[in-house]
């Protein structure tokens, strides 16, 4: 639609994840208006994030060292792993400021319509690192979606002849919600994972 390396950008913005046409032609035409400073800065902050970030050769979180700052944390509770699909699931749940353990990132979720079955996640990774820990509890944290029960219920069987403490996440409905716009399936698990009121 528009000429050379203007299309170019459209067409490389819209490849981000959330970004369609319309928000990739936006965010071009804003940088083509911004300062050279400001683009600059942020060419060269995109090429620095390639260049230095890695993943956590322990729980494969994003790092600029080898290991991330929460596996190097000595107040962290040894005993407990979470182990969840993504690195933005980190910050979700260490924003709760909830839980002190260590994570496992697995780097997605099985999916065969994708073509993501068991082999193509840290699931091995995972299994080598419960041999030589003093684990008791192992969280599963993946999404409450298909591929998350799909991923969830496969590591319950792998896991469950170590003689752990195996858990899931809660799941219901959300604080602020009304029932009536509940769907059936969260409305089910509320009732599940019904508690004694205090």
């Amino acid at each position: 639609m528009y000429e050379g390396v203007v299309q170019d950008l459209i067409d490389e913005l819209g490849r981000l994840p959330g970004v369609g046409p319309k928000s990739a032609q936006r965010i071009a035409f804003h940088l083509l208006q911004a300062d050279p400073v400001d683009v600059r800065r942020l060419a060269d902050v995109l090429v620095e994030v390639k260049q230095r970030v890695k993943f956590c050769k322990i729980c494969f979180n994003v790092s600029e060292e080898e290991t991330c700052r929460i596996c190097r944390d000595p107040r962290r509770d040894p005993t407990v792993l979470c182990v969840v699909e993504e690195y933005k699931d980190v910050v979700a749940i260490e924003r709760t400021r909830e839980f002190r353990g260590r994570y496992h990132v697995l780097g997605g979720a099985i999916s065969p319509i994708d073509g993501i079955g068991p082999d193509q996640l840290r699931i091995r990774e995972l299994m080598t690192r419960l041999n030589d820990t003093q684990l008791t509890e192992i969280i599963l944290a993946t999404d409450p979606n298909l591929e998350g029960e799909a991923t969830a219920t496969y590591l319950t069987r792998q896991l469950a002849p170590l003689g752990l403490a195996i858990t899931r996440l809660a799941s219901g409905l959300p604080v602020g919600g009304d029932l009536e716009y509940a769907d059936e399936v969260t409305l089910g698990r509320a009732f599940a994972g019904r508690r004694a009121a205090q």
